[in-house]
């Protein structure tokens, strides 16, 4: 018997464009080059970029990104959005301190009810938007604000929670055979779960249908308010998880965790290529967006580079991809319709066409967006190369490697690269790094970040730098990475503010605390000839230093000036216009004050400004700021006075003590140390000593250029 042939049975091949759609539906492939370039830009100039250490570093820092990126993928697939994230991670960091200092439950009781409250408040975002079906980005704006203003309501903006045992610190800060960070298993176990979930399930089907047509959802007989509310508490419960992992990795619980972590979690979806208009995108997408930002982030820092350079670039990245995929899109339509699988393809795709932007222009406007970001890593590269160049030795051959290779790296990080105070300290560094011949790194957060200080210092840890040195924002947060550079056998020195003693070699001390709280409370004292109300403007109410010093200036007033009433204590945030509101805010609540005292560089001129507007002539203000950002206000008598050091010198003597500490010159025991142009400084213990603070009015400021 002749057998029929069998072609007409058999199921036909896929073509190789078919397949390659299939792995990649919404353009992963871009990413992945992308990646590929970033891994391949920074091996050659990161240094220790292409390492195991570093590899599980980058995963480390993606973590608590990652929780909130996974959950916002199916939020995002349905046509939502959950802006409050970042919030409830605030929130639940705050409620897990509570529930363990103040509660005095055990860790674990404390982890199950945090996350509790993530559930809870991840189903109040559930019920608003799919039993009331409110507009999610509305819902979730809403709840943005009500979490983080619970977070610092519970706190009273102050209280932050540390001293955590040790066994909960090492799911954030340890190791596994000394190699892999534990929370790594956690992010592992999440991206198959939702993975599963969205790609395995019913429903995962049903949360793209919904995102392709809600109503059509329903007429299907899907179930969409249930779908809903469960990504929703979802999200809920995995920032809260988020919120644990930080805590654990900061050592600290405090309101203002996970503070613009929702964006950047929204940014890693879209860049993997999930539609905010809903029904397209993929979990693998997402890991791979996240990738891409992280790598860079990391990268960046290990090459030496600004950190604000990682959004400029994230940004020109998620505009360009997003361009490309659109372009992509396009030309698949157009090839459908021509093919003529389907005839409403082709009209669709000419109205497309003639809305939209054409693929040659979407072409040439990623080529000029790529551009401009090599445009902006070039010139950054070119920068610091100059920098270098410029610090060498002046008998030193430019360009010798021998040379380049024996010279110190001193990696010196401010509270806040745009506070104008820490921009007068980098001058003096910048002119000792001259005079010494080391390589100066200047980086760290642009606003109040202690996070951002602990990912900064981790990633100087990985490159390996001689030295560190650290402007503290909180002492109890930056404490333990420290201590982990310490045991890596870099030298650690704190400046300006300082860490836990056991986390630095020194400190080096503009002026003691006592001083400082005693002088100006002795100054405020001389201004209301001991007699009066006054407040104090403060930049942030977790800054150790200046808590110290608030300290300090409260013991001073109870013992010295019984008839002085200390009436308000209120942050800046380091924020001129904050200070400015405050102290309008003061003068109505208190209308008996008659000093403001500023205690943050900004905070003196905006408080300064806040008096001379009200036209109340009886207040003055004092404070510790610096001459060029005050003159105008001691000229016109509104600042009667204030105190502070020269902090271009501060700046200064922290590179001396770094390259002293690398130099095994600066040791347990030592008395003097020479700094250049300053003389000899004396050492106190584990404190170098720039001097008594000094008191600025119109007699002498003048004389100051800083």
């Amino acid at each position: 018997m002749h057998n029929s042939p069998r072609a007409e049975t058999d199921t036909p091949k896929k073509s190789p464009r078919e397949i390659f759609n299939a792995w990649f539906p919404n353009n992963e492939w871009a990413l992945l080059a992308v990646i590929a370039v970033e891994v391949f830009v920074f091996g050659i100039s990161g240094e220790n970029f292409l390492t195991a250490a570093n590899g599980f570093e980058i995963g480390r820092l993606g973590v608590e990104l990652g929780l909130l990126a996974l959950a916002l993928t199916p939020i995002i697939i349905s046509g939502g959005i959950d802006l409050s994230a970042g919030s409830m991670m605030g929130l639940s960091a705050v409620v897990f301190g509570a529930l363990w200092r103040d509660a005095q439950l055990p860790i674990p009781a404390a982890i199950v009810l945090t996350l509790a409250a993530g559930l809870a408040g991840g189903a109040l975002n559930a019920v608003m938007i799919a039993r009331f079906q409110l507009p999610p980005l509305i819902v979730t704006l809403g709840s943005f604000s009500l979490f983080r203003g619970l977070a610092e309501a519970l706190t009273r903006g102050i209280e932050n929670y540390s001293g955590f045992p040790p066994s909960f610190l090492f799911f954030g800060q340890g190791y596994l055979g000394g190699v892999l960070p534990p929370q790594l298993l956690l992010l592992g176990a999440a991206i198959i779960g939702y993975a599963l979930l969205l790609h395995r399930t019913s429903i995962g089907r049903a949360i793209y249908a919904i995102g392709f047509s809600p109503e059509g959802a329903r007429f299907a007989g899907i179930p969409v308010a249930r779908r809903l509310a469960l990504i929703y508490m979802l999200s809920g419960a995995a920032a809260s998880a988020a919120a644990i992992v930080y805590v654990a990795h900061l050592g600290q619980a405090k309101a203002d965790a996970g503070t613009g972590f929702e964006l950047m979690a929204i940014t890693a979806v879209v860049l993997g290529g999930t539609s905010i208009f809903g029904g397209r995108g993929t979990i693998p997408g997402s890991v791979l967006g996240l990738i891409a930002i992280v790598v860079l982030q990391n990268g960046l820092r290990l090459s030496g580079q600004p950190a604000e350079l990682a959004g400029i670039l994230t940004g020109a990245l998620l505009v360009a991809t997003i361009l490309i995929d659109r372009a992509t899109r396009r030309a698949r339509i157009r090839t459908a319709a021509a093919a003529g699988i389907a005839n409403g393809i082709a009209g669709d795709a000419e109205e497309a066409e003639e809305a939209g932007v054409k693929n040659s222009q979407v072409a040439v406007l990623s080529a000029v967006i790529l551009a401009a970001a090599l445009i902006v890593a070039g010139s950054n590269w070119l920068l610091v190369r100059s920098l270098r160049e410029s610090a060498a030795p002046q008998g030193g051959k430019r360009g010798e490697s021998s040379v380049e290779k024996s010279r110190p790296v001193i990696a010196m990080m401010p509270k806040a690269k745009g506070d104008p105070y820490f921009i007068s300290c980098r001058q003096g560094a910048e002119e000792a790094a001259r005079e010494l011949g080391v390589d100066l790194l200047w980086d760290g957060p642009t606003d109040l970040d202690p996070a951002k200080q602990n990912e900064v210092v981790e990633a100087w840890i990985t490159r390996g730098v001689d030295a560190i040195a650290v402007s503290v924002e909180n002492q109890a947060g930056i404490s333990t990475v420290l201590r982990k550079a310490r045991e890596r056998g870099i030298g650690v020195l704190t400046w300006d503010a300082d860490s836990e003693r056991d986390a630095r070699d020194f400190f080096i001390n503009q002026a003691t605390p006592q001083g400082i709280g005693y002088t100006l409370m002795d100054e405020a004292a001389r201004i209301l000839d001991r007699r009066g109300e006054f407040a104090i403007i403060t930049a942030s109410l977790s800054a150790a230093n200046q808590n110290e010093w608030i300290r300090h200036i409260r013991a001073r007033l109870a013992a010295e000036y019984p008839e002085i009433k200390l009436v308000a204590v209120q942050p800046s945030d380091g924020d001129r216009d904050r200070a400015f509101a405050e102290t309008q805010t003061v003068l109505k609540v208190h209308p008996g004050v008659r000093l403001v005292m500023a205690i943050a560089a900004p905070a003196v001129p905006g408080a300064a400004e806040a008096v001379k507007q009200s036209g109340r002539s009886e207040v003055k203000v004092t404070g510790l700021s610096l001459p060029n950002m005050c003159k105008p206000y001691v000229h016109s008598g509104v600042i009667e006075s204030f105190v502070l050091w020269n902090t271009v010198d501060l700046g200064y003597l922290t590179v001396y003590a770094a390259r002293a500490l690398v130099a095994k010159e600066l040791k347990p025991g030592a008395r003097r140390l020479g700094a250049g142009r300053l003389g000899e400084i004396a050492v106190e213990g584990d404190e170098v000593r720039l001097g008594a603070p000094f008191i600025f009015n119109k007699s002498n400021i003048d004389r100051f250029d800083f």
